[in-house]
C-alpha cells in the first residue's frame, strides 16, 4: 500500500501514457467519423502542446533508483499494454469486417490502430525486450506481433546498441538521408542482421531451434487465423495497420541517431557509447506518454535501466521538438536537413569548445 501511495504522489503522470489507447477507444465509441481523431491527438495536438509546454531536465534522485527499480506498479503499468493492443486490435478486427462501413473510413480505423500498435505495443517492447525475465521478452513478443516485427528484440539489444552511430548499424539514419529511403534500408536490413545474429547466438548457446523462424510461423499463423475468422478486407486492413505502426518505429529510429558518427581511433575501433551519440528530448509530454522512450541517450548508456529511472545526461544532444514533431518534421526532407544539420553542427562546435 506504501508503494502505491508513494507511486500516486510522485508518479501519477505515467498514467497519461494510457492517452492514446483513450483516445483510440473513445474514437471507436463515436464512430467513423471520429477515427481520425486518434492521428489528430498524435500529429497535432501533442506536438503543438510541446511547444508550449516547459522541458525537464530534472533527475530521479540516484539513492532512489533500486527502490524505484522494483516498484511493481511501473511493471504493471507496462504489462496492461499487452491486454490493450489486442482489444484495440481485436475491436479493429470486427470493425475492419462489417460491410457497413466504408473502405476510406476502415483505412482511417487501420492508421489510427497503427497509432495504437507502434505506441502501446513497440514502444512497451522495446522497454520490456531489455529486461531479462522470459516472461517479460514473451510479452514483448506478443506486442510485436500485430507489426510483424518479433525478430526486432534480437537485432535491436544485439545488434543495434552495439553497433549505434556507425556506418555498420542499418538503425542509424546517415546524414542527408531521407526517412523514406532509411524506412527501405533499415526495415531490409534488420532483418537481415537478425538472421546473422540468430545464427551467432545459437551457436554460442548450443542450442538447435531458430527464434526467427518460429517468429515467422507465428506471424503466418496469425495472418491465416485473421483471414479464417474475419475476412479478406480485415486481413488487409491489418497488415495496413502492421505497416503503419512499422514505419513509425523506423521514424523513431530515424531521428533518434539522425546523421550521428562515433569517431575511430588509429586502429578504427570505434569510440564507447556515449550519451552524445543519441538525439534527446526532454519535452515533458512525449517523455510521459512513451515511457521516457525520448530519453534517448541514457537508454544507449545504460540499456538496463527501467523507464522510470531514465536520466537527461549531459552533453546529449537536443531534438527541436519531441518525437511525435520531429516525425512531423523528418517527412519534409529539406526542411529537416535544414534544421537538423545545423543543429547538430552547434551540437559539435560546442563539445570542441569545451575540449
Amino acid at each position: 500500500m506504501n508503494q502505491v501511495k508513494a507511486f500516486l504522489f510522485q508518479d501519477a503522470k505515467y498514467f497519461l501514457a494510457l492517452l492514446f489507447p483513450a483516445v483510440f477507444f473513445l474514437s471507436l465509441y463515436l464512430g467513423p467519423s471520429y477515427y481520425a481523431l486518434m492521428a489528430i491527438v498524435a500529429f497535432v495536438i501533442l506536438p503543438l502542446m510541446e511547444i508550449v509546454f516547459p522541458r525537464y531536465t530534472t533527475n530521479v534522485d540516484t539513492s532512489l533508483e533500486p527502490y524505484r527499480a522494483k516498484l511493481w506498479i511501473f511493471d504493471l503499468l507496462l504489462y496492461s499494454n499487452v491486454l490493450i493492443v489486442y482489444i484495440a486490435l481485436g475491436c479493429g478486427l470486427f470493425l475492419f469486417s462489417d460491410p457497413s462501413i466504408g473502405i476510406f473510413s476502415k483505412s482511417i480505423l487501420a492508421v489510427s490502430l497503427g497509432i495504437i500498435l507502434s505506441t502501446s505495443g513497440i514502444n512497451v517492447a522495446h522497454e520490456l525486450g531489455h529486461r531479462n525475465s522470459k516472461f517479460e521478452k514473451i510479452l514483448a513478443s506478443l506486442l510485436l506481433l500485430p507489426s510483424f516485427y518479433m525478430h526486432f528484440t534480437i537485432e535491436h539489444n544485439y545488434g543495434h546498441h552495439l553497433l549505434v552511430a556507425t556506418p555498420k548499424d542499418p538503425a542509424t539514419a546517415r546524414k542527408n538521408e531521407t526517412v523514406y529511403a532509411f524506412w527501405f534500408r533499415s526495415i531490409y536490413n534488420v532483418f537481415l542482421s537478425s538472421i546473422k545474429i540468430e545464427s551467432t547466438l545459437m551457436k554460442k548457446e548450443n542450442r538447435d531451434f531458430n527464434r526467427i523462424y518460429i517468429y515467422l510461423f507465428i506471424e503466418v499463423v496469425y495472418i491465416a487465423l485473421i483471414y479464417i475468422f474475419f475476412g479478406p478486407m480485415a486481413l488487409l486492413m491489418a497488415i495496413v495497420a502492421g505497416v503503419v505502426s512499422l514505419l513509425l518505429l523506423e521514424s523513431i529510429n530515424y531521428i533518434e541517431h539522425y546523421g550521428i558518427v562515433r569517431k575511430q581511433n588509429g586502429s578504427g575501433k570505434y569510440e564507447s557509447v556515449k550519451p552524445k551519440h543519441s538525439w534527446n528530448s526532454n519535452h515533458s509530454l512525449g517523455r510521459i506518454v512513451l515511457y521516457e522512450l525520448t530519453r534517448h541517450s541514457d537508454h544507449h548508456f545504460k540499456s538496463t535501466r527501467k523507464f522510470q529511472n531514465l536520466r537527461h545526461l549531459d552533453p546529449s544532444p537536443q531534438l527541436l521538438t519531441g518525437y511525435p514533431g520531429s516525425i512531423i518534421l523528418s517527412l519534409i526532407p529539406p526542411l529537416w536537413f535544414s534544421l537538423m544539420n545545423r543543429r547538430y553542427d552547434q551540437f559539435e562546435a560546442s563539445l570542441e569548445k569545451a575540449q
